[in-house]
This record gives structure tokens, sequence and C-alpha cells, in this order.
């Protein structure tokens, strides 16, 4: 390796980490004057050209990116025929390194990751390789998603053989593990694995052997969360569940999604109104009759109240007839009925009308 890179505007320090595709360097850009991190291929890698390819494609594609939680990508060339990347230096450790965490300190990462994520995705970016590894922590708690080293654009065809994993195989979706089309639904399911182990300190699945692994995600249970770790509040645990469901189908619809049913969990025990708020979807006014106790009662309020004028403007009519205005007496109207079930609730509220409406 040598010294400098792009005729000097680069000083290598030391290595920051070795990679199965590169190895990364703490670097000094002469002309910007700040530290940054250069990523260069590995030499046994840098003459396939496949290999070769899918390097330089991270690099185009990771340099689309501005997020302030993705690691930026800043430059790109070639030393002594190794492609090399040079991208933003986070100062801090990995997910990876932080061990197990409560749920105050674990989720605000994952949202932040799921920013992060969404980023990317709305770019057509598939991440792939969502890991605690690939999850850096500054200092100041901001995280950026590192090593887009695998990520594809979704309209791309696959770029590996039928069975292969790519990333590491603890948080690779089943239908990575298989071979299958990797989506955003897959960058989900991986991030919800780390937050998995983040809040019970052991992997979803536990596995001796690719093979093994393969079997638990076609057929194994995931053992429930508060069942490893009970101080986790409920809601926090049905947005990882939901998340690591088998099927990409039955997962978040994208990581702003998942990222909502976090942020709605997190804030159950202090603002249960607001979290209600944020898990339920909105629906049409329709939706919610026949529901006791919701909008069927909205409706009725409103008939209440149409029918108390109703009756009020009657009595002023009687009495403003041929003689002397008359003062018309209150007129008390009981509301309807509840019933014990949508269909009893629609026959009283059918009944008062009926009953008013003489």
């Amino acid at each position: 390796m040598t010294e400098t890179l792009a005729n000097g505007r680069y000083r290598i320090d030391r290595a920051l980490g070795h990679g199965g595709m590169a190895v990364v360097y703490l670097a000094y850009d002469e002309e910007l004057h700040r530290a940054v991190a250069v990523k260069v291929l590995a030499e046994h890698l840098a003459s396939d050209d496949s290999f070769r390819a899918r390097f330089l494609r991270e690099s185009r594609l990771a340099g689309r990116l501005s997020h302030p939680n993705v690691v930026q990508v800043y430059d790109a060339g070639e030393t002594e025929g190794s492609p090399y990347i040079v991208m933003e230096y986070v100062s801090g450790n990995t997910v990876a390194q932080r061990g197990k965490l409560s749920y105050a300190k674990a989720v605000p990462l994952a949202l932040q990751a799921c920013a992060g994520l969404q980023h990317a995705h709305n770019a057509g970016l598939v991440h792939r390789d969502v890991k605690p590894a690939n999850l850096l922590v500054r200092e100041d708690d901001v995280l950026k998603i590192a090593d887009f080293g695998i990520a594809r654009a979704a309209e791309l065809t696959r770029l590996t053989q039928h069975g292969t994993v790519l990333g590491t195989a603890a948080y690779v979706s089943p239908e990575q593990a298989a071979g299958e089309d990797v989506t955003a639904a897959s960058d989900i399911y991986s991030l919800s694995a780390v937050l998995y182990e983040l809040l019970t300190g052991r992997a979803p699945y536990q596995f001796g052997s690719l093979a093994e692994l393969a079997a638990q995600q076609t057929s194994g249970v995931i053992a429930p969360l508060r069942d490893l770790e009970p101080s986790v509040p409920e809601p926090i645990e049905a947005a990882v569940m939901h998340a690591l469901a088998r099927e990409p189908r039955f997962r978040p619809a994208s990581a702003s999604a998942f990222a909502h049913e976090l942020a709605a969990a997190s804030e159950v025990p202090t603002r249960p109104l607001l979290a209600t708020a944020l898990t339920e979807p909105l629906e049409e006014p329709r939706k919610h009759l026949g529901v006791p106790g919701s909008g069927v009662w909205f409706w009725i309020a409103g008939a209440v109240a149409v029918a108390t004028v109703a009756v009020i403007l009657g009595l002023v009519g009687i009495g403003g007839g041929t003689g002397s205005p008359t003062t018309p007496q209150p007129v008390q109207i009981n509301a309807p009925t509840r019933g014990a079930t949508p269909a009893a609730e629609a026959r009283n509220l059918s009944a008062w009308l009926r009953n008013r409406s003489r």
C-alpha cells in the first residue's frame, strides 16, 4: 500500500479495519485539510472483473447519497491497479461495540438508521449488508450507515448467484439468504435483527451453520423479544417482531413506516394518546360506523343536536300563531340507548329518530 494517493492529496495514516472486500485506512486530505477514510479494494480481488465492477459501482451509487445518517462519499480513483473510494471519517465506535442497550438508548439509534435507509431507498439503493459493524456512532450519538459496498440500484438485476449470502448471516433476511430478490424490505429486516440483538443481547436465530440458519428461517420461530428482556415495552416488541416477519410483504412498508412504529411505541409510557394516534392508520369516518364507542356516537351526537333544534323550533312556531308570544319551555331530550352490539346500536338509533320525527 502506498503512503499517499491521488498524487499526494491523501496521506495514509493507519489501517482502520479489514473486510472481505476491502481495507479501510485513516488518511488526511491535504487539500481540504480534514481526516478521511479511504477504502481500497483488496489486492486478491482487484484482478477480478466482477468484484472490481461491483466496487466501482459502489462509489458511483453511494456518491449520490447525501444524508446526515449516511457516511458521505467524497472521491474515487485507482492506485496501483486497485480502485479506492474516499469517505467521511466518523470518529467514534460501531453499534457492535456498544453491546446490549436499554430500549431508551437503542430505539433512537434505530430511528436514525431508518432515516438513512429511507434516504437510500428513495434513491433506488438497497444496502444489503445492514449489521452492527456497519452502523457507526459518533461521540455525540449521531449514527451513520457505512459501507454501501454491496448496495445496488433496486432496478438492477441481483449481483449474487442463487444461495449466496453476502451480508453477515445473523442479520440477512430469509429471502436474501435464499438467493431471492433483495428489496428495501430486506434492509428493514436486517435493521430489526440488529435492534433485536441490541435489546436482548442475542441475534434472532441461534445457529451453527448457514444450513441451520436457512432451516430456522424457513420453519423456526423467533423468541418473543420480551421473553428475553421483559423491560422492553410491549409496543416496541410488537414493532420489532413486525419487521422480523418471514415474508417481506408482512413487514413495515418502508423504513419510514418502521420508524413510525418505533417512535410511537417508544412514547407509550408517557404519551399513550399520541402513540395510539400514530400507530392507528387514518380511516374514513364511515369505516368506524358500527364500532361501539367510536364513530357511531359521533353521528348519534349530531342527531341529538338536530332533533333538539327541531323540537325547539316547533315549539316556537306553535306559540307564534295568533295570540301573544309564549316562551318555549325547556324540553329534555334523552340520547338513544346504547346497545351491546353494533346492530343493536343501529336499531336503537333508528327507533330514536322515528320517535322524534312524529
